[in-house]
């Protein structure tokens, strides 16, 4: 693997042009507080190395093969992914294999619990396969598979055919549902004793009469995902109560506002429920199945999956637009530059997680937010990896509450790197802070900023997307913070896209912060908690005693109101007297405490005190705190 953290930088970085003037930046670290949930930052799969460098907290197993997917066997179906075929799962991509691998590894795994009707029955492991549209049945199709002959996609002259479910698969009702919790409830545990937490209803329902036409060509209607989403989440519940439900984990804006019925936007379906959308009715339909059911909740996140409508390119346009469209996860005056929006659609500005929030709001207060399926791509090119870093930004400032990528980056890709930069920026396992704060800049389109106070801590990290293709030099104001002294810089850009460079502090001075963003990258800034340092200077040494300084210095923007200085000698020294401070020893550990009247040290100041003390003089590391 490529080093994860670069020498120093001495200056400016070497890819530095003449800096233009960038907009300002604000941080005010006593507004906007609230807490980040670490399981945004998760995976749908990955390198198991790369997921445990950056401590991946939530995975999910999912996607279209879950839909059809039997525990009992271990097999599941295709779809129109690749010719409606039944493939038997070996042990490792087994859902128990899967689910043991990730608690394991102390990673929180999200389970899908099919909802269609069916899955897939008992296959050969080895082609030829049972698939939705055999040629025995069929035999003439547009095309077949080339490892598979006897294996077609359903489709003649450009037109779909009807498939016998029964080639591929058997029933399965909310009853199976509550059969494979329990399953994996008798394996693993409950969720309450370390087992899977969060399961799933089912994937992107709305396109299963696309993706799984063989067994279910009818269009979903409200009633049906209503109806067998409160049925399935009952089941869930009934196995394992301590665990949370998540859905309907619609793939896109049709699915978010329409049902399969209606299309893509309000038609019949929608009048005959309230003329609500999908999602609000969805939300509404739960609340009013937990209230029929003694306020019980059914539904614990609201999920749906986000993928910008926009190419894979990479090219000048097509990388400057998947940087303006992370906009719509949150900006109420963005309007969608795809289908969804004048030219297609009309839809509004999505300001997604926030029409999400305000949903939930009306119609199902206390649901949590999550977008378990997303990727804005180029994650092998800086620009994805600019992208990203804006995103996990997003989401973390917005507070939603769970997000996994679908189609994880390599852990040499620059996109890995924008997860390094939250989650593992120093290569010791340091990272972004876990209380967002307001954090604002003049041009959130060429210098995006976010914000966070890490609990541990208590210090301020700050995360600089340059979106632009100049170095910008920008001020960053910071309000609310009780410090002075230097802010640690981390950068990652074309300098070396296979690490991220530790630049040279940045002195902080009343409370601003000047510095400059290289061209397409991405800073992190880590200013020190507020507090105090000290430092031990031996005046005299001999054979059985020393005598000795210790200089207490204030880092704080104001006065401290007290100190304490603590230290363990490796052995053999103790205090016989003392100046300017109360000592006190107990073994090997010493602390010292202000004597009152130098308590209050300004900002900024420095104060003394001495001891004498028996043997020989030592160099113990000295802990301050004011």
């Amino acid at each position: 693997m490529a080093s994860l953290v670069g020498a120093a930088l001495t200056g400016q970085p070497a890819w530095s042009a003449p800096a233009a003037t960038g907009p300002e930046l604000a941080v005010d670290v006593a507004a906007a507080r609230h807490a980040i949930s670490p399981d945004i930052y998760g995976l749908n799969g990955g390198d198991p190395a790369f997921n445990a460098e950056i401590g991946q907290t939530v995975a999910r197993w999912g996607g279209n093969a879950s839909s059809r997917y039997n525990f009992k066997n271990r097999t599941y179906n295709t779809g129109s992914d690749w010719f409606f075929e039944n493939i038997v799962a070996d042990e490792a991509r087994s859902l128990e294999g899967v689910v043991g691998s990730n608690l394991g590894r102390g990673i929180k795994p999200v389970v899908t619990v099919p909802m269609i009707g069916w899955v897939a029955k008992d296959s050969p492991s080895t082609h030829p396969f049972h698939c939705g549209f055999p040629a025995t049945r069929f035999p003439q199709q547009d095309r077949f598979d080339e490892w598979d002959p006897n294996c077609g996609n359903g489709v003649l002259n450009g037109l779909n055919l009807s498939g016998v479910p029964t080639d591929t698969s058997v029933r399965a009702d909310a009853a199976f549902a509550g059969e494979m919790v329990s399953h994996l409830v008798n394996r693993f545990g409950t969720a309450a004793q370390g087992g899977v937490p969060i399961y799933e209803l089912d994937n992107e329902p709305v396109l299963w009469a696309h993706t799984h036409r063989d067994v279910h060509p009818e269009l979903v209607s409200y009633d049906e995902l209503g109806g067998k989403g409160t049925a399935t989440a009952a089941a869930i519940k009934a196995a394992d109560p301590s665990a949370a439900v998540l859905g309907p984990s619609g793939w896109g804006y049709c699915e978010w506002v329409a049902s399969g019925v209606d299309g893509c936007g309000p038609g019949a379906d929608s009048a005959a429920h309230g003329g609500l959308n999908l999602s609000q009715w969805y939300l509404k339909n739960m609340k009013d199945f937990s209230d029929a059911n003694g306020g019980k909740r059914y539904l614990d996140y609201f999920d749906q999956h986000f993928y910008p409508q926009i190419s894979g390119d990479k090219t000048p346009e097509a990388n400057a637009l998947r940087l303006r469209s992370i906009r719509s996860l949150w900006d109420p005056t963005y309007v969608e530059e795809s289908w969804i929006g004048p030219g297609g659609v009309n839809a509004p500005p999505l300001q997604f997680i926030r029409t999400m929030k305000s949903w939930i709001d009306q119609y199902n207060p206390g649901t949590k937010t999550a977008i378990t399926e997303y990727n804005w791509g180029a994650l092998d090119d800086i620009n994805g990896a600019l992208a990203q870093a804006d995103v996990l930004g997003v989401f973390g400032r917005e507070g939603l509450d769970l997000a996994t990528m679908w189609g994880e980056p390599k852990p040499t890709d620059p996109g890995a790197y924008a997860f390094r930069m939250y989650r593992n920026y120093d290569g010791a396992g340091s990272r972004f802070g876990d209380v967002s704060v307001s954090a604002a800049s003049a041009d959130q389109g060429r210098l995006s900023v976010y914000a966070a106070e890490r609990s541990a801590d208590k210090a301020l990290t700050v995360m600089v997307v340059n979106k632009t293709g100049e170095e910008l030099t920008s001020p960053l104001s910071v309000a609310g913070f009780d410090g002075t002294g230097v802010a640690q810089r981390f950068t990652y850009g074309p300098a070396d896209l296979g690490a991220i460079l530790r630049g040279t502090d940045l002195p902080v001075v009343d409370g601003r912060v000047q510095a400059t963003y290289p061209a397409n990258s991405i800073t992190l800034l880590v200013l020190p908690p507020a507090g105090c340092s000290a430092s031990l200077q031996v005046n005299g040494d001999w054979s059985n005693g020393h005598v000795a300084t210790v200089t207490v210095t204030n880092h704080r923007a104001t006065a401290t109101a007290g100190w304490r200085v603590s230290w363990t000698w490796p052995a053999g020294q103790r205090v016989t007297n003392s100046w300017n401070a109360t000592l006190r020893q107990n073994a090997t550990g010493v602390v010292a405490t202000d004597a009152g009247w130098n308590g209050s040290i300004g900002a900024g100041g420095s104060t003394t005190f001495g001891f004498e003390a028996t043997g020989r003089a030592a160099a113990p590391k000295l802990t301050c705190t004011s």
